[in-house]
């Protein structure tokens, strides 16, 4: 319930947009996914319909505080100006002069990219100078950033306490969707929780359970959960120091009644090769010289059906190394029956996100969430800095 750009009068106003762009770029610096850009469209096209003057702040890469052409926003700036199909100037930096100057000739309807936030060191520390002189070139700062919004950084958190601060529509609409599978999903509610280890989404796992008719266990992680039961797994991926905790989420979910999903059979591999050996088996005769790299068709199956009988799924992490062709059908059985499955669908993390792109279509699915970390740290129950500054709706 945070205030947005519609609440706000921005109407000629100097408006400071923080932007998640840290796009993905080939060795020659070409972005290959321009997706996080495009979702920023709407409140930009909302920005210009008001006649906002607007400035764009962005990070890219990791350049640790130092300048570094290879992190320049410079191509950024062009896939933007072709996306918007209008000019974007460029400033080739932040707080300096060629900022200032350019800040100050923007015309009602503009836009200009400041150039790579985190090319200064002061961005990541959230210094309090570095922001209050970021703030110097709005009138008003809109984050639009979920992608970021786990970070107290200087543009993310550090400005909102200079000047007003509201969501941008990309910001609202991620809130919604995530904030709403957590507190008012159409039931029955489905997590589908996946990824390598279960250390990784304890958070997750601990916050959505008392929370859902159903959860779905795959990926690595679901071998730490397999042994607690007392299977044998091989080679496969095992957290020994979270199988009491595997335990405790087990008989949790037994006590509040809810069904929690197992693999009932594995594609197990010699090795993590797209030429290893594998073989189909169930879970109770994982061979003791293989390891288990992804579900197997029973699973698919199984796990189908409760999506299938859901009105609300939650997606959070693949069922199996993906990224290996032999290893992948059981992450693309899950996404297409999601896909198919007519429900509310809300999808987090990074991982999942590409297994969406390489399987299935972003469109088929409610909601496809720009943030990785941050939307794992949503649904984790924790306080985003970047939200938390921002203006509540109702005071």
């Amino acid at each position: 319930m945070k205030k947005t750009i519609r609440d706000v009068d921005v109407a000629d106003k100097r408006v400071l947009v923080r932007v998640d762009y840290n796009v993905p770029q080939d060795e020659t610096g070409a972005i290959t996914d321009n997706s996080r850009i495009r979702e920023t469209l709407p409140t930009l096209q909302y920005l210009v319909d008001q006649g906002s003057r607007i400035l764009l702040m962005a990070h890219l890469g990791r350049p640790d505080g130092k300048l570094d052409p290879r992190y320049s926003l410079t191509p950024i700036a062009k896939e933007l100006e072709r996306l918007v199909g209008r000019p974007v100037l460029f400033a080739t930096d932040t707080i300096g002069p060629d900022a200032h100057a350019k800040a100050a000739g923007l015309l009602p309807g503009q836009i200009l990219l400041l150039e790579n936030v985190r090319f200064q060191a002061e961005e990541e520390k959230n210094d309090p100078g570095f922001a209050a002189e970021l703030a110097k070139l709005g009138d008003l700062f809109v984050n639009d950033a979920f992608g970021a919004a786990h970070r107290a950084h200087a543009s993310t958190a550090g400005v909102a306490q200079h000047l007003p601060a509201v969501a941008g529509l990309l910001m609202e609409r991620e809130l919604d969707a995530l904030g709403r599978v957590l507190e008012n999903p159409e039931r029955p509610l489905l997590a589908v929780i996946g990824g390598a280890k279960v250390s990784s989404k304890i958070g997750v796992l601990e916050h959505l359970l008392p929370r859902v008719d159903a959860m779905v266990i795959g990926g690595g992680m679901a071998c730490t959960f397999l042994k607690a039961k007392g299977l044998e797994i091989g080679r496969s991926l095992l957290e020994e120091d979270r199988i009491g905790l595997a335990n405790e989420l087990m008989q949790q979910a037994q006590e509040r009644g809810a069904n929690l999903l197992l693999p009932v059979d594995g594609v197990c591999a010699d090795r993590i090769d797209d030429d290893a050996a594998t073989v189909v088996v169930p879970v109770e005769e994982i061979p003791p010289e293989m390891m288990m790299v992804d579900i197997g068709p029973r699973s698919v199956e199984l796990f189908a059906e409760a999506i299938r009988s859901s009105h609300t799924i939650l997606w959070n992490g693949p069922m199996g190394i993906f990224e290996r062709e032999p290893f992948a059908a059981g992450t693309k059985g899950v996404a297409e029956a999601i896909a198919r499955s007519g429900a509310t669908s809300v999808v987090g993390g990074g991982d999942t996100v590409a297994a969406i792109e390489a399987f299935s279509d972003a469109g088929s699915f409610s909601h496809v969430s720009t943030g990785g970390g941050a939307s794992l740290e949503f649904l984790e129950g924790r306080t985003l800095p970047g939200v938390a500054a921002l203006e509540d709706k109702y005071l």
